[in-house]
């Protein structure tokens, strides 16, 4: 199976480099100075799972792109989700699977209008990872991908439909009747396996996808709210009830949305989300702290649009949260 990367950042660089060193035949499709820095200094994952150094991985120019492959494996930020779809445009053939690895929803959407709902799949991964400079490199020419937590899994599969007013509402997190794998799902779990991450195929990827997202929106709107780790967040004066109403509030949005959160999952969440002295923080703050762009709209704004039943006007601490995200993009340096 040929698969095309797009971005090799700190997502597409661990996954696509756990792939490649286990042989499979992946080609990553970057910008001219990922490549010259690639080809310079190879790829490079750091990680308690066990270091790699790949030299001189295979990379492609846009412009050079004319094959298809099997796969295209998209791992970009949301913001760069359409000069993305315009430069792997060429590879997508008759036979094509798009595995995007966005947070939230919004991507499937625009994939979906582009190439087709029939040839994208529903995907994401877990994992806390970044592109770090080493500490013994003075300049930014060498980047290597730094993975920052114990859990590194790829989860994808088809997107089956749920029509919350036709059938029983499903639970995420609950086990459920999900049906046979497809032959497609089936084939790209058989390449990724022996890769050294968890590869989790599933019948229905649109209950996962949900799961991701009530954990991942009021990490992201929480900490970059107040500039701050969980743990600082959940020692200041009502942080810990700050925390609790967004995840309540995100997890009613999943609710109206056909997709219930079941109290285990939600109390994991919770958990993580009000554990005193977490240095847990969303990649998003990381991303304001360095004054670069961010995914406001994706993974804040797309709930709110999706909002139903949850709560409205004044109540609404997501769209507290969603106006300051967007005031620190109207104020960002260039």
């Amino acid at each position: 199976m040929r698969i095309l990367l797009v971005g090799a950042g700190a997502i597409g660089g661990y996954f696509g480099g756990r792939l490649l060193a286990a042989e499979r035949d992946v080609t990553f499709l970057v910008r001219p100075r990922r490549a010259a820095e690639l080809a310079a200094s190879g790829l490079t994952i750091r990680s308690k799972f066990g270091d790699a150094t790949l030299p001189s991985p295979p990379t492609i120019l846009a412009e050079n792109l004319r094959d298809t492959f099997d796969l295209v494996l998209l791992s970009c930020k949301s913001y760069d989700l359409e000069s993305a779809i315009d430069s792997f445009a060429p590879a997508v053939g008759p036979q094509t699977v798009i595995l995007p690895l966005l947070n939230g929803m919004r991507h499937l959407d625009i994939l979906d209008a582009r190439f087709g709902r029939e040839r994208v799949l529903g995907g994401w991964c877990l994992i806390a990872a970044t592109l770090a400079v080493p500490s013994a490199v003075p300049s930014d020419d060498k980047r290597e991908v730094v993975h920052m937590n114990d859990i590194h899994e790829l989860a994808f599969g088809e997107r089956n439909h749920v029509d919350p007013g036709a059938s029983p509402a499903r639970a995420l997190g609950k086990e459920k009747e999900q049906g046979q794998l497809s032959d497609r799902v089936r084939a790209i779990a058989k390449v990724m396996q022996g890769a050294r991450f968890d590869c989790s195929p599933n019948a229905d990827a649109l209950a996962g996808m949900w799961s991701k997202w009530v954990f991942l929106a009021p990490l992201a709107a929480g900490t970059c709210l107040m500039r701050a780790t969980i743990g600082d967040i959940v020692a200041a004066p009502g942080g810990a009830e700050l925390l609790l109403g967004l995840s309540e509030e995100c997890s009613a949005i999943a609710a109206s949305q056909g997709y219930p959160v079941t109290e285990e999952l939600l109390q994991r969440s919770v958990a993580r989300l009000t554990a005193a002295g977490s240095t847990l923080t969303a990649s998003m703050l990381r991303d304001i702290q360095a004054n670069a762009p961010i995914e406001a709209d994706h993974i804040v704004g797309d709930l709110l649009r999706r909002r139903g039943k949850a709560p409205q006007g004044d109540r609404s601490l997501l769209g507290v949260a969603y106006t300051h995200l967007k005031a620190y993009e109207a104020g960002r340096t260039m």
